[in-house]
């Protein structure tokens, strides 16, 4: 019974994944029959002549701390609101699931607008200065900008894992703590979280893994501008690949931020299953 899925996985995931680590030791543009082998050399090009990558890394592992702390934040806000008994907690919830269902690509394209147009119209009937302010051409504001919309597109993913996990707290432990006078604060760290940390677990490893790997918001939002300002890994991967055509020295990239991925994933896996045994 499992037969398909294991050949359509190694078909579409493992083989690709193979070959393009076997290509990371190459130098082939893609397209040539002709692929020459030169062992190592795209990893230390890659480790020690390549400033694009490093800034790509440096704008990467910013841009996953704050993304993923404000995502898991916001969106255990908002499951701690829409878990209680208020009026239309139902439609609420599909309203802040909504934009995790659109295209990354499409989202991109109408934030853009409206950094770019909306914006300029808000400013010009407010009159007020934040939408008068150039949130993707400024190379401090786009950081943000990215994040921005990011925290807006994913929180409703990862609030609804929140609310499954809410959902498992016994009431009879809320109730005795209400009984014996606990404020909602102390019940919340003391008894709410402790005991829905499997779920903090499966959204940080989601949104980690997620905002390493960001590429389609930034592609179709600012390509990577202004000038490098938001190019992450992956994106810096696919210029290298298809717009350089060294598809060779992409895999090799492609192999590091799997690395990367993997390195950090096991720790932050480790770490939060440690704090589940405890609590």
């Amino acid at each position: 019974m499992t037969a398909p899925a294991l050949v359509a996985i190694l078909l579409f995931v493992e083989i690709p994944f193979l070959m393009s680590v076997l290509y990371s030791f190459t130098k082939w543009n893609g397209l040539d029959k002709a692929v020459k082998f030169i062992g190592i050399a795209n990893y230390a090009e890659l480790m020690t002549t390549d400033p694009g990558f490093g800034s790509a890394m440096i704008f990467t592992l910013l841009f996953t701390v704050l993304a993923v702390a404000a995502t898991n934040v916001i969106a255990l806000l908002l499951a701690v609101i829409l878990d209680a008994n208020i009026r239309g907690k139902n439609v609420l919830r599909a309203a802040f699931y909504i934009p995790n269902i659109i295209s990354l690509i499409i989202i991109g394209y109408v934030w853009r607008f409206i950094f770019s147009r909306g914006f300029d119209s808000f400013g010009a009937l407010t009159h007020l200065g934040v939408f008068q302010l150039s949130w993707l051409g400024d190379f401090h504001l786009v950081f943000f900008s990215v994040v921005l919309v990011t925290v807006w597109q994913s929180i409703g993913f990862y609030m609804v894992i929140y609310i499954a996990g809410l959902q498992t707290v016994p009431r009879e432990q809320i109730e005795a703590a209400v009984i014996d006078g606990t404020g909602p604060v102390n019940r919340f760290f003391r008894i709410t979280l402790p005991l829905i940390l499997p779920s903090v677990t499966v959204a940080v490893f989601y949104s980690l893994s997620n905002a390493l790997k960001t590429f389609d918001v930034i592609f179709s939002l600012t390509f990577g501008g202004p000038g490098t300002a938001t190019t992450s890994i992956a994106l810096d991967i696919y210029k290298t690949a298809f717009s350089d055509s060294r598809f060779g020295y992409g895999s090799a990239k492609s192999v590091v931020l799997f690395l990367l991925i993997l390195a950090v994933t096991v720790f932050q896996l480790t770490a939060f299953k440690r704090r589940e045994v405890q609590a």
